[in-house]
């Protein structure tokens, strides 16, 4: 990435901040009403993405995942893990004032500081055994407590199962993350290298659950939107009932439940 991009990135984050702060205060009225069953207007597009996605999985993610995660010992899929932890948590401060839950900013800044020092870069999860747990969150959190709905369904390319406000979600993230402008360019880039090897790790970790969804349900493309659906719902509050509330029932119900679509910092 040169640094001229870099730059640009940097002016059209400000812009956006400025932008979502504006947006925040006109849709300051409380969070997105709870939506109802499945609002997917463009399946038939969905589904022809999904099929590339599963074969971009099947062809490259799958085998890549089981390849990277096997020449790893088990400490370092360990501390890779709680390093790409670590380094989701100054975004999830951003987001945490822009939705005005200060006292979350506070635990989260306190966690970020312990973790980096005396958790050798974040590489040792010190927070959680002292008591403080992880409270991650994202930009599409922060559109659902402004006001914004949830939108219809999109199946993204590469990056899957979404909605259009999570979409938009991604792309503030994107931008406003503070490591982009904290870390040099090429030390940016490769934290994040290091995130991609654990969410190939993730996908390897929970292979059998992934691979029963993707090639051997009825509907991989229907299983996969409920899945998704069900799991967004209830991170947002949205879905506090087992009994079929909005639509669906509550997948938490049974603690045994792994969500295959959650990524590996917990988003």
């Amino acid at each position: 990435m040169p640094q001229s991009f870099h730059s640009r990135l940097s002016s059209a984050s400000r812009s956006v901040l400025l932008a979502s702060l504006i947006m925040g205060a006109l849709a300051s009225c409380g969070p997105a009403p709870a939506p109802t069953g499945i609002n997917d207007p463009k399946e038939a597009e969905n589904r022809e993405v999904h099929e590339a996605n599963k074969a971009v999985d099947k062809f490259f993610v799958r085998p890549v995942s089981e390849g990277v995660s096997h020449v790893q010992p088990g400490p370092l899929r360990r501390g890779l893990s709680n390093f790409a932890k670590n380094l989701a948590v100054p975004n999830d401060i951003v987001n945490n004032i822009l939705q005005l839950r200060l006292g979350k900013a506070v635990e989260n800044t306190v966690r970020f500081a312990v973790n980096s020092t005396l958790g050798l870069g974040g590489l040792v999860d010190v927070s959680t055994a002292a008591g403080l747990p992880e409270q991650p969150t994202d930009f599409g959190e922060t559109l659902h407590v402004w006001g914004f709905g949830e939108g219809n369904y999109v199946e993204l390319p590469v990056l899957g199962p979404s909605t259009e406000r999570d979409m938009f979600g991604r792309i503030g993230d994107l931008v406003l993350d503070p490591i982009w402008y904290v870390l040099p360019t090429g030390e940016a880039l490769a934290a994040y290298g290091l995130v991609v090897i654990d969410d190939l790790n993730y996908r390897d970790r929970y292979k059998s659950t992934i691979d029963s969804i993707l090639y051997e349900s009825a509907d991989s493309y229907a299983q996969a939107r409920l899945l998704y659906l069900q799991n967004r719902r209830y991170t947002l509050g949205q879905t506090t009932s087992s009994d079929g509330a909005n639509g669906f029932e509550d997948p938490y119900a049974d603690d045994s439940f792994i969500d295959p679509y959650e990524d590996s910092n917990g988003n």
